[in-house]
């Protein structure tokens, strides 16, 4: 299941998930995705593997957010809500894998990196990290009901209007108030901290552990709304015109002009 930008492998009772697109700041295309998705159904269907950990080539992104070349293929009025439902199938088949995950997070997450970073069930951290989804000073489009849900479950209403409203990123120093970093370490020092602690689990009991992991899972489901509810929220947004125009003024490295329609 590996490919040249996604590297999987398995060291004892700990599997690692690398992205290895450092040049692209480790944007996910749909092949990447989908090792992702091959990555978490190997963990689950392996007898020894206790803990699986992402990580990514470079220092400068953990993962930057889906590759928004691949936003220009939308033609339709559909091929939004089709994103969205794929996005979050991913997300929720990460949120379901059976044992626990490690994002070990070095520059920024971003977008659909802290998507990803977030469904995990900790983070370890270097001091550049950040986490935000900017796209109300980017693209122009909306999350999913569901990638709401989880950022309100994690920092809380306001705080999710108010990152998301200013497009800001969210440095480690604040990550950690809130809760989000498991552990901080040099990055020098990165690999050591998320082996030592994907070591101390999987060397406790894997169904307490399960257990654990699965019940949050289901109380955290269960608060979430129906992702039809918010479709004319998605088709609003990504049909726009200044959705059009983030796109290209992304693509083009240069600010968007926002027109409201």
């Amino acid at each position: 299941m590996s490919t040249p930008w996604v590297l999987f492998e398995i060291d004892g009772v700990v599997a690692y998930l690398t992205i290895n697109r450092p040049d692209a700041r480790n944007a996910m295309t749909w092949e990447m995705y989908e090792a992702l998705v091959a990555a978490c159904e190997a963990v689950d269907a392996s007898d020894t593997v206790r803990v699986l950990v992402l990580r990514s080539a470079g220092d400068k992104a953990f993962i930057s957010g889906t590759d928004i070349s691949q936003f220009t293929q939308f033609t339709t009025p559909e091929a939004p809500l089709d994103y969205e439902r794929r996005m979050d199938s991913i997300i929720d088949r990460l949120e379901r894998v059976r044992v626990p995950t490690i994002a070990q997070v070095q520059g920024v997450a971003a977008g659909g990196g802290c998507a990803i970073a977030l469904a995990c069930d900790m983070r370890v951290c270097s001091p550049e990290a950040q986490f935000g989804v900017p796209i109300a000073r980017t693209l122009g489009n909306c999350l999913s009901a569901a990638n709401y849900a989880r950022l309100v479950d994690l920092i809380g209403p306001a705080l999710t209007k108010e990152i998301l409203f200013t497009g800001r990123l969210i440095d480690v120093t604040e990550a950690q108030s809130l809760g989000l970093v498991t552990r901080l370490a040099p990055q020098s020092a990165l690999d050591a901290a998320a082996r030592t602690l994907a070591k101390t689990i999987a060397g406790h009991a894997p169904l307490t552990i399960h257990a654990t992991k699965e019940a949050v899972r289901r109380i955290q489901a269960h608060r979430r709304i129906d992702p039809d509810l918010a479709n004319d929220l998605v088709t609003m947004c990504y049909t726009s015109d200044d959705f059009k125009e983030g796109v290209a003024a992304f693509l083009a490295k240069r600010p968007p002009q926002w027109q409201g329609r």
